[in-house]
């Protein structure tokens, strides 16, 4: 079994609570199914959220999704004049018997522009 780290991220649409929960809730589920895991694959994941989302931590909806004995931990993204506003990323490392190049990285919304190369 191999350590595997999965990217993503999404954008909502205000800064509210539920918009915060919805979309990570969104974002957890669709890597979940897109890479055929259960929530005991995961190790960690650090989520990462725009200065400008400060109504909920990101990692309250993986909690209520069962990540509650998975170490979550939530970060400011750095503020870059210019960036993309209103997202919350993801790095998820998870054991998985799946080589790197099946792994799907999940970009939803607006935060699909962010990388293009590997959205779906």
């Amino acid at each position: 079994m191999a350590v595997r780290a999965l990217r993503g991220a999404t954008q909502v649409d205000r800064n509210e609570r539920d918009d915060i929960l919805d979309g990570v809730t969104e974002l957890v589920t669709e890597l979940l199914k897109r890479n055929e895991l259960d929530v005991d694959d995961f190790i960690s994941v650090i989520f990462t959220a725009t200065p400008d989302l400060t109504a909920e931590f990101p990692a309250l909806a993986a909690r209520r999704l069962g990540f509650g004995e998975v170490p979550l931990m939530c970060a400011a993204e750095i503020d870059v004049p210019g960036g993309l506003p209103r997202v919350i990323r993801l790095l998820a490392h998870v054991e998985t018997d799946r080589p790197r190049t099946e792994l799907r990285h999940v970009y939803l919304h607006g935060a699909a522009a962010l990388r293009q190369d590997i959205a779906q």
